[in-house]
Protein backbone atom coordinates (compact mmCIF):
# COMPACT_ATOMS: atom_id res chain seq x y z
CA UNK A 1 0.00 0.00 0.00
CA UNK A 2 1.23 3.27 -1.05
CA UNK A 3 0.41 6.70 0.28
CA UNK A 4 1.69 9.89 -1.46
CA UNK A 5 1.90 12.80 0.43
CA UNK A 6 3.49 15.87 -2.27
CA UNK A 7 6.50 15.11 -3.86
CA UNK A 8 7.59 11.95 -1.53
CA UNK A 9 6.14 8.44 -1.80
CA UNK A 10 6.20 6.30 1.39
CA UNK A 11 5.83 2.91 1.32
CA UNK A 12 3.60 1.65 4.33
CA UNK A 13 3.51 -2.55 5.34
CA UNK A 14 1.68 -3.98 7.78
CA UNK A 15 3.19 -5.07 11.11
CA UNK A 16 4.96 -8.48 10.88
CA UNK A 17 4.45 -10.94 13.91
CA UNK A 18 8.33 -11.48 14.64
CA UNK A 19 11.40 -9.54 14.34
CA UNK A 20 12.90 -10.36 10.31
CA UNK A 21 15.99 -13.22 10.57
CA UNK A 22 19.17 -12.93 8.83
CA UNK A 23 20.70 -15.66 7.60
CA UNK A 24 24.26 -15.85 7.38
CA UNK A 25 26.41 -16.80 4.68
CA UNK A 26 27.45 -19.87 6.24
CA UNK A 27 23.95 -20.68 7.44
CA UNK A 28 22.91 -22.12 3.85
CA UNK A 29 25.61 -24.62 3.44
CA UNK A 30 24.67 -27.97 2.79
CA UNK A 31 25.05 -30.37 6.21
CA UNK A 32 25.22 -34.30 5.85
CA UNK A 33 24.98 -36.90 8.35
CA UNK A 34 27.34 -40.02 8.13
CA UNK A 35 29.74 -42.30 9.63
CA UNK A 36 33.33 -42.56 9.71
CA UNK A 37 34.51 -44.76 7.98
CA UNK A 38 38.76 -44.09 8.28
CA UNK A 39 40.47 -41.77 9.32
CA UNK A 40 44.09 -43.02 8.75
CA UNK A 41 45.09 -39.49 7.28
CA UNK A 42 46.31 -36.74 8.98
CA UNK A 43 43.05 -33.42 9.68
CA UNK A 44 40.76 -35.75 7.24
CA UNK A 45 38.11 -38.45 8.07
CA UNK A 46 35.86 -40.20 5.58
CA UNK A 47 32.52 -39.93 6.35
CA UNK A 48 30.13 -42.79 3.95
CA UNK A 49 26.83 -40.70 4.03
CA UNK A 50 23.85 -43.25 3.21
CA UNK A 51 21.22 -41.40 1.04
CA UNK A 52 17.74 -42.98 0.54
CA UNK A 53 15.59 -42.07 -2.48
CA UNK A 54 12.49 -42.91 -3.77
CA UNK A 55 12.85 -44.66 -7.59
CA UNK A 56 10.86 -42.84 -10.02
CA UNK A 57 9.10 -45.07 -11.84
CA UNK A 58 8.33 -47.64 -8.90
CA UNK A 59 8.25 -45.62 -6.01
CA UNK A 60 10.35 -48.00 -4.40
CA UNK A 61 12.79 -46.68 -1.50
CA UNK A 62 16.63 -47.05 -3.23
CA UNK A 63 19.64 -46.92 -0.87
CA UNK A 64 23.21 -45.39 -2.25
CA UNK A 65 26.07 -44.93 -0.71
CA UNK A 66 28.66 -41.62 -0.93
CA UNK A 67 31.97 -41.47 0.52
CA UNK A 68 33.09 -37.50 1.53
CA UNK A 69 36.30 -36.56 2.82
CA UNK A 70 36.04 -33.89 5.92
CA UNK A 71 38.59 -31.85 7.43
CA UNK A 72 38.78 -32.77 11.24
CA UNK A 73 41.16 -30.27 12.62
CA UNK A 74 41.73 -31.92 16.16
CA UNK A 75 41.54 -35.52 14.95
CA UNK A 76 38.80 -36.51 17.32
CA UNK A 77 36.61 -38.35 15.26
CA UNK A 78 37.06 -41.93 15.17
CA UNK A 79 35.68 -44.61 13.13
CA UNK A 80 32.18 -45.40 13.54
CA UNK A 81 31.63 -42.24 14.88
CA UNK A 82 28.22 -40.71 13.37
CA UNK A 83 29.33 -37.03 12.60
CA UNK A 84 27.52 -33.84 11.04
CA UNK A 85 29.65 -32.49 7.77
CA UNK A 86 29.53 -28.92 6.58
CA UNK A 87 30.25 -28.09 3.29
CA UNK A 88 33.34 -25.95 2.91
CA UNK A 89 35.71 -23.84 0.53
CA UNK A 90 37.65 -26.44 -1.69
CA UNK A 91 40.91 -27.55 1.40
CA UNK A 92 42.39 -29.98 -1.28
CA UNK A 93 41.74 -32.06 -4.47
CA UNK A 94 39.30 -34.40 -2.47
CA UNK A 95 38.15 -32.43 0.55
CA UNK A 96 35.29 -30.10 0.55
CA UNK A 97 33.87 -30.75 3.99
CA UNK A 98 34.54 -29.66 7.40
CA UNK A 99 33.26 -31.81 10.82
CA UNK A 100 30.64 -29.86 12.05
CA UNK A 101 29.94 -32.14 15.24
CA UNK A 102 30.47 -35.68 16.52
CA UNK A 103 26.55 -36.50 16.80
CA UNK A 104 27.27 -40.49 18.20
CA UNK A 105 30.38 -41.73 19.49
CA UNK A 106 30.87 -45.86 18.44
CA UNK A 107 30.70 -47.84 21.19
CA UNK A 108 34.03 -49.77 19.72
CA UNK A 109 36.02 -46.83 20.47
CA UNK A 110 34.33 -46.63 24.25
CA UNK A 111 36.14 -50.20 24.68
CA UNK A 112 39.32 -49.46 23.48
CA UNK A 113 39.94 -46.64 25.09
CA UNK A 114 39.06 -48.56 28.66
CA UNK A 115 41.21 -51.35 28.02
CA UNK A 116 45.25 -50.54 28.22
CA UNK A 117 47.62 -50.94 25.49
CA UNK A 118 49.97 -53.58 26.29
CA UNK A 119 53.88 -52.29 25.14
Amino acid sequence: MTATTENTQVETTPATTGPATVVPAAGRRNEKVGNVVSTKMQKTIVVEVEMRKAHPKYKRIVKSNKKFYAHDEQNSARVGDVVRIRESRPLSKLKRWALEEIVRRSSLNQIEDAAPKAV
